[in-house]
């Protein structure tokens, strides 16, 4: 196990209650949108909103698990990661972990857990992982307060009592299993295209700000913990998205101005979209081949795509699966990029297919004809972004 934590906590001053929660939280989105591009707006919400909850976990019930994650490297999963352990509650980074040395670490601290961060999750859970079951066991029992851990106690002829309950984010890529993603606000990360850009963040230059940030958000929420504690927000949401939203709707209500409603708002998008999606792998080569595929076409029908697809016989697209490429495994496939078919009018007749404009968003982030650099993170050295002191926030 490869593991850092921090448990410094700042003392509350007698000012923390007074401090404008909505501008705070602000405060927060600037930070994280000057260094990493989310999707879209909710998922900036909700990811904003999770490490504001993560400073308040005495008071909830249900610690929401948060799912980082992309299809293909260099989505910025790991840069995210940094800014939400520069700013969350008592870090506890790991990548790599057991689930013994996991239920001790949360355990050993039951009153107040630390917020797990576990990067490469897919190295643990992924496609080509053999899966960890008490590993996620700990992560999806440790989502209700209450849940314990019995482990015998050879030393002492005795059962430990351990303590699970601790909020947790998980990056990687590919997607999580399904018993952690139905408790977690999932974040499906994607590639930068050329001109886009983000500042470069270095922790020893640009971390205090963030580490100012933290503490602001510690000493606001612990102000008002009773608050949290009591509050039953109404939740556009209901049964098990209710239960790992709530801790992040009370936190907007909390705060106040237009929080309150973008964070419903977001809950029921990320809710949708990840029921919606698809859990099929994604890969640039069928982008790639796609493109091909279409040549100087501007819309080409299902069928006719499949069967230039499963043409090319140095492609995979002809074994792919028990029974090769179907018109609805592509339709799974290119969902994962929000690519969906649609009803095409062609001089034959109507008939279902694609545009050629609904890939140029992806063939530009995840193939483009043009190479670009190798942007790492998510992070480039020669952005013409550059952060300031002042990037994330005011000083306490």
């Amino acid at each position: 196990m490869t593991a850092t934590t921090s448990h410094v906590q700042p003392e509350l001053p007698d000012d923390a209650a007074t401090e404008n929660g909505a501008v705070l939280l602000d405060q927060v989105r600037s930070a994280l949108s000057r260094y990493v591009i989310l999707p879209d707006e909710h998922a900036m919400t909700g990811v904003v909103l999770w490490i504001a909850a993560t400073h308040a976990m005495p008071a909830w019930t249900h610690a929401t698990r948060l799912v980082i994650w992309a299809p293909e490297k260099a989505c910025g999963k790991s840069r995210l990661m940094q800014l939400i352990r520069a700013m969350c509650h008592r870090e506890l980074m790991a990548i790599n972990v057991s689930s013994s040395a996991m239920y001790r670490a949360i355990s050993g601290a039951e009153s107040d857990p630390p917020t797990v961060l576990l990067d490469e999750a897919d190295t643990v859970f992924g496609a080509k992982a053999a899966g960890d079951e008490d590993l996620r066991g700990l992560l999806n029992g440790g989502f209700e307060r209450g849940a314990y851990t019995l482990r015998y106690n050879a030393a002492r002829d005795d059962v430990d009592k351990l303590s699970t309950f601790a909020m947790a984010a998980l990056a990687g890529i590919g997607r999580m299993p399904d018993t952690i993603e139905d408790r977690a606000v999932l974040i499906s990360m994607r590639r930068r295209k050329p001109g886009e850009e983000v500042a470069p963040y270095r922790k020893r230059r640009d971390g205090a700000p963030l580490d100012r940030l933290r503490v602001r958000l510690n000493r606001w929420v612990r102000a008002n913990m009773q608050t949290l504690e009591l509050a039953v927000p109404p939740m556009p949401v209901e049964d098990r998205p209710a239960d790992l939203w709530e801790p992040l709707v009370a936190v907007a209500d909390l705060a106040g101005g237009d929080w309150p409603e973008k964070a419903r708002r977001a809950a029921v998008k990320l809710t949708q979209a990840r029921d919606d999606s698809a859990k099929a792998s994604l890969t640039t080569q069928l982008l790639r081949d796609i493109r091909t595929a279409f040549g100087d076409a501007d819309a080409l029908p299902s069928v006719a795509l499949l069967g230039r697809l499963t043409a090319n016989e140095e492609a995979p697209w002809a074994t792919y699966g028990p029974k090769g490429l179907s018109t609805h495994k592509l339709g799974a496939l290119l969902r994962e990029y929000a690519i969906g078919a649609g009803v095409l009018n062609l001089p034959t007749g109507q008939a279902r297919g694609y545009l050629r404009s609904d890939f140029e968003d992806a063939w530009g982030r995840y193939c483009p004809e043009t190479p670009v650099p190798d942007q790492g993170t998510q992070v480039s050295e020669v952005s013409k972004r550059q952060p300031t002191n002042e990037s994330a926030g005011q000083t306490p």
